[in-house]
Parts: C-alpha cells; structure tokens; sequence
C-alpha cells in the first residue's frame, strides 16, 4: 500500500470523527426541536438509539440537555473565585452535554461496559442519560415521560430525589416544571417535522 493511499486513509478517518456530534457550540433557534436537528445531523440518530435500547423519547432528551448544556458538547460549570478574583476550580466536575459528574460518568461506564465512552460525544451522553432514567424508571417509579422527576431525580441524584432534598428548592422546581413544558414544546415540533 503507497504511502499516499495511507494518508488518504487516515484523512478520511479523522474526517469522519469530527462528525461524531462533538459541537463546542450551541446551535441557532434552540426553541426549536427540528431546527437544532437539522443543524446537528448525528443527534437525531443518538437520540433514536437511546429511545429503542432505554424508552426514553426524544423530547424528553432534548429537553433535558437543552437545560444541562444547551447542546454544547464541552459545556462545564462555572468557574469559582476567592474573594472574587482568584480562580479557585469550578462548581463541580460536571461535563459535556448531559453534565455528568466525573464520579457518575465512571460508575456509568464501568455499570454499562462503557468504557471507551466521553461526555463530549452525543451518541455517548444520550446512552448516558437513557441508562440513568431508566434506573430512575425501576427504582422510583417515574415515567420516561415525566421529564419534570426525571429532571429532579437527574439533578439531586436518585437518593436525594428519594429524600426531597428538591423540596426546599423553588428555583429548582420551577426548572423542572419548565422543563416538563419544554419536553411539550419539542414533541408537538418533533411531531411536525417527522422527527418524533
């Protein structure tokens, strides 16, 4: 095989990586569920693998990583200040487009035989959030369809979702109450588009 022939090969290759769904950032019209798929074309099949393997609807996906990263594939939280000019670190660990937590992105690919997955690829993130609802789904009892406690239980993790520790947190429940709205929203676009 020519050296020229190889390089065209490896070209090719690394071509076809940069489409794996990895945007730094976010697409236009982010009201609109068949806008962003139209601009993003590896979601719509990311989020079809996640609704066949876990029963999670497209909606819900969209809706739930509109709020955890407005489909940025590198978000990460804020960064922190002492006395509000040294850099401290950030808010968390959490990452990418779902905002995993470095903690529950291990126990996900060690739990679900993951192990080459990343947080800044789509197809990744939706097998991430699939996996982790429908845990929600066995042991809470919350429909995939209720993005709203799907949501809170994704938030403050399915032990304080268990406890209410999302009870005495009225920002947070207006978020999930949105989303629940958002999750409507999507759907009826999705619906519309031919992309449900």
């Amino acid at each position: 095989m020519s050296s020229t022939f190889r390089t065209l090969i490896l070209i090719s290759l690394l071509a076809g990586c940069s489409f794996s769904g990895n945007y730094a950032n976010a697409p236009r019209s982010l009201n609109n569920a068949c806008s962003i798929l139209d601009q993003r074309r590896s979601f719509l099949p990311a989020f079809r693998a996640a609704k066949r393997k876990y029963g999670v609807p497209i909606s819900v996906q969209m809706a739930i990583i509109w709020q955890e990263s407005k489909f940025k594939s590198k978000a990460k939280t804020p960064k922190t200040y002492f006395l509000w000019v040294v850099p401290t670190g950030r808010q968390s660990s959490a990452y990418g487009y779902a905002q995993v937590l470095d903690a529950t992105w291990e126990e996900y690919k060690s739990t679900a035989g993951r192990w080459g997955a990343h947080r800044s690829n789509i197809r990744d993130a939706t097998d991430f959030m699939g996996w982790y609802m429908a845990q929600s789904r066995q042991k809470l009892g919350i429909s995939m369809w209720d993005t709203r406690n799907q949501y809170l239980a994704y938030h403050e993790g399915r032990n304080g979702y268990r406890r209410g520790s999302y009870k005495s947190k009225r920002w947070l429940i207006n978020v999930a109450n949105k989303l629940q709205k958002r999750t409507e929203m999507y759907k009826s676009q999705l619906i519309n588009c031919g992309k449900g």
